[in-house]
């Protein structure tokens, strides 16, 4: 067993979508097989297995005689997430305002708090990857099976896009969009949460520069150190 996790292609895609989310890994990153075999211990054909499955969830671009590499989404796909993001969610806060349940409201108070510490610790990626499970969460208490994993994909290409063109930290979900949101879905305000949700996610795409790509670039190694 790795430190890592078990040395499977599902656990290591996993490990992989993590460091990706949590930005260790940045945009147009090379994931050589050889160098992710020898991470996890695991031969090319299980590394293989992982990056097809990353590909399918379009983390992870496969150039043909090239390798992998970490999908780098274009400004004009980006404005397209947005876009679909504006039209999915504020409908989806209005659902699930009208649908949380107490335990439900819980575990959105523990996501905040995730993130919270993210930042009081510095970890910006840590931070945006628990924003990003904030809007999954509230599409699965919406119980919208269909739209919540278009909104799981939306959010995912959201933190590549982030990666690329985030101009300042307002790009991580501020925490008072979020208890804004959380308020309104405690007082059951369907149509106050659907509000919010709109300018939330234009605050989001504004403080996007989409003019400009910039990625720092981190070795494998290190971008997966347990």
């Amino acid at each position: 067993m790795n430190a890592i996790g078990e040395n499977t292609a599902e656990s290591i895609a996993e490990a992989l979508a993590l460091a990706v989310h949590e930005h260790r890994l940045a945009p147009g990153a090379k994931l050589s097989e050889d160098e992710v075999g020898e991470i996890f211990g695991v031969s090319r054909t299980v590394v293989r297995a992982a990056l097809q499955r990353l590909a399918h969830d379009r983390l992870v671009e496969l150039r043909r005689n090239r390798g992998a590499f970490v999908a780098q989404p274009t400004v004009k796909e980006a404005r397209e997430v947005f876009e679909a993001r504006a039209l999915l969610e504020p409908r989806t806060a209005r659902s699930a305002a009208e649908r949380v349940t107490p335990a439900d409201l819980e575990r959105l108070h523990s996501h905040i708090a995730e993130e919270h510490a993210a930042l009081r610790a510095g970890n910006a990626g840590r931070a945006l990857y628990l924003s990003g499970l904030f809007h999954v969460e509230m599409a699965r208490i919406a119980d919208q099976a269909t739209i919540e994993a278009f909104i799981t994909q939306l959010v995912a290409r959201s933190s590549l896009i982030i990666a690329l063109y985030w101009q300042r930290r307002a790009a991580l979900c501020e925490s008072h969009a979020h208890h804004a949101l959380l308020d309104a879905m405690a007082r059951r305000d369907g149509a106050r949460a659907e509000e919010l949700m709109k300018s939330h996610l234009l605050d989001l795409l504004s403080s996007l520069d989409l003019r400009t790509v910039s990625s720092a670039p981190q070795s494998l190694r290190e971008a997966l150190r347990p």
